[in-house]
């Protein structure tokens, strides 16, 4: 059997069979979770043979980490352009709130068996969907307000400027429901424009003096 294709009628190879296999792989961790995955269900699903899994994913764990990722990937974010960084931020939160909070649902209840088995967490899980960078709707977002002047982000702590998402984050992992427009204020208005200021006025003294 060609390495790079299926025993299915189609003969499917490369990209068309690898998303046909985490397609399946994803609907049957929606299904039944990581515990009741298996390889044997993963292909028959994607009619395919268990040898043509393996050979792209060794074991459970990575097979199920591809297919989180190629959702992921597959389901954007629209990043909102309102010409200030703090309606942009704003908009943004609201976007991703209704985007990915029934993905972080799903994910909490489906991947205990996961993290118990590798010894991973939902940040290792971020980390690794991430590649440990920014995601692109925050770079693009911050790279505008610098252009206009709004922030500067070599003086802005990148803990700060992480700030946002973080919390936002945090609040759908710890609630599992939308955020709230308080939380939205709260975190923008109250928590990260009074530190850029304060971060942007430090810097500006610092040169006056």
């Amino acid at each position: 059997m060609d390495l790079e294709s299926d025993a299915s009628p189609t003969r499917r190879r490369g990209a068309e069979l690898e998303d046909a296999l985490l397609e399946a792989a994803w609907e049957e961790l929606t299904e039944k979770g990581y515990n009741g995955l298996t390889f044997d269900a993963v292909a028959e699903r994607a009619r395919t043979s268990r040898p043509v899994l393996y050979r792209r994913w060794p074991d459970r764990a990575s097979l199920v980490l591809a297919a989180i990722g190629r959702h992921y990937d597959n389901d954007p974010v629209e990043i909102p352009d309102t010409g200030t960084l703090r309606d942009d931020l704003k908009e943004l939160i609201r976007i991703a709130s209704g985007r990915r909070i029934e993905m972080v649902v799903m994910l909490s209840a489906q991947l205990s068996g996961l993290f118990s088995e590798s010894g991973m967490s939902l940040g290792d899980l971020r980390e690794r969907l991430l590649g440990g960078q920014r995601t692109v709707w925050s770079s693009i977002i911050l790279a505008r307000a610098q252009e206009r002047g709004e922030i500067d982000l070599d003086v802005v702590p990148e803990r700060v400027q992480n700030l946002p998402f973080d919390l936002f984050r945090h609040e759908l992992l710890m609630t599992h429901t939308p955020v709230t427009e308080e939380f939205v204020s709260s975190t923008v208005d109250g928590i990260f424009l009074p530190l850029v200021d304060h971060y942007m006025q430090k810097a500006s003294n610092s040169k006056s003096g």
